[in-house]
């Protein structure tokens, strides 16, 4: 049975080019899709972007996956209804390391989240926002999704899965659910399974969001006032586990803000550095997104019901590079190492960075050298552990 819905063909190409005013995004219905946990979502929507055209025999697709609160605005100017600079354009676009002149790239709006594709802010059957209806969903889930996107857009193979952070969950999942659609992966700062402490993380961030009163259970979307005090909270909690220990104290140490001390009524300038971060994040993302985001990061194993993690990563038969950020206190270097130690053949490099997890954000010029030795081949065969 077809997952297409009515709804025409999208084109192959397009997305932002040099020199065109803004990109934008395209949405495609992909039917009804039953969960890993035995719950049926009876219709699903995913926004997506695309640059770049797809070659006559399909072989140059390339699949981006963002992060917790990223979009599939990977590259190009910001844009109506796109406010922000597209999040990887060091990496992906016309000249650079994925090149979409030569490739056709694709990023999609992950399942469960606020920027077109289906998730708690989206309309239920009955017309109103799903709220605290909208089920659990898996990395898996949002995989089988991407999966459909990939069918409606005509693509049996990508060149590239590359996903870093949250987006690197996806990317093995795709690998080890579809190993006959990925011919290589790319995973960075990411891991096979979320730990325990990523978990404890995450739940805070939810408890958060839970504990401010407008949080109203999660059936907010129709009122007036949303719960962004608590939302603001949990990505002041997030953004402390992006960055270093190092470069918090480089750069603020105990300076107080306004030169007023704590002593003295005052606060540090790092805590005006989170409320700043917190405050972005409110005018651009949805609390609901957002608590339904972090619970599929929770559920994140790929070794469940697959004999364990290990087990899991023997089927992946792409040509596979695992990058560590070795600052990072979220995806410590030792978890990402599992990953290429259990995938046959895989590539394990680390980026140096005073930052912390944001480093796959920041180290472009790493990043770059490091995927040109792996998409040219200039790699040696097995690279060995670094965590000496």
């Amino acid at each position: 049975m077809s997952h297409r819905r009515s709804l025409p063909p999208a084109p192959v190409s397009g997305g932002w080019h040099e020199g065109d005013p803004a990109a934008f995004r395209r949405f495609v219905a992909l039917g009804p899709l039953r969960l890993e946990n035995g719950e049926v979502l009876p219709e699903v929507r995913l926004a997506y972007e695309t640059w770049g055209s797809l070659d006559e025999e399909g072989s140059n697709a390339v699949l981006i996956e963002h992060a917790l609160t990223g979009d599939a605005h990977v590259t190009g100017p910001a844009a109506s209804g796109q406010p922000t600079e597209g999040w990887w354009g060091e990496i992906v676009g016309p000249g650079k390391i994925i090149d979409t002149e030569k490739y056709f790239v694709v990023c999609a709006n992950v399942l469960g989240g606020c920027q077109g594709s289906t998730g708690p802010s989206s309309p239920a059957p009955d017309g109103r926002p799903w709220g605290s209806r909208f089920p659990v969903v898996s990395t898996r889930d949002q995989v089988a999704a991407e999966k459909r996107l990939a069918d409606f857009l005509g693509i049996r193979r990508w060149s590239l899965v590359a996903g870093a952070s949250l987006g690197g969950h996806r990317a093995i999942e795709w690998a080890v659910t579809h190993p006959e659609c990925v011919e290589r992966l790319l995973v960075v700062a990411s891991g096979a399974q979320t730990t325990a402490e990523q978990a404890a993380w995450a739940h805070t961030q939810i408890r958060a969001i839970e504990l401010d009163p407008a949080w109203a259970g999660g059936d907010y979307h129709e009122g007036e006032v949303g719960p962004t005090a608590g939302l603001a909270l949990a990505r002041q909690i997030a953004h402390t586990t992006y960055r270093s220990p190092g470069e918090l104290d480089t750069r603020f140490g105990r300076v107080p803000q306004h030169e007023e001390d704590p002593l003295h009524g005052g606060r540090l300038a790092v805590a005006s550095y989170l409320d700043h971060h917190g405050d972005k994040l409110v005018r651009r993302f949805d609390a609901g997104s957002y608590v339904a985001i972090s619970r599929s990061m929770i559920s994140h194993d790929i070794g469940r019901d697959r004999g364990g993690v290990k087990e899991a990563l023997k089927s992946v038969s792409a040509r596979t590079l695992v990058v560590a950020v070795d600052s990072d206190r979220l995806f410590f270097p030792e978890q990402v190492w599992q990953i290429a130690e259990g995938v046959a053949g895989a590539f394990y490099r680390e980026i140096h960075s005073d930052h912390g997890h944001d480093g796959f954000l920041i180290e472009f010029d790493q990043l770059t050298a490091l995927l040109d030795e792996f998409l040219h081949q200039r790699i040696p065969r097995r690279a060995s552990s670094l965590l000496s």
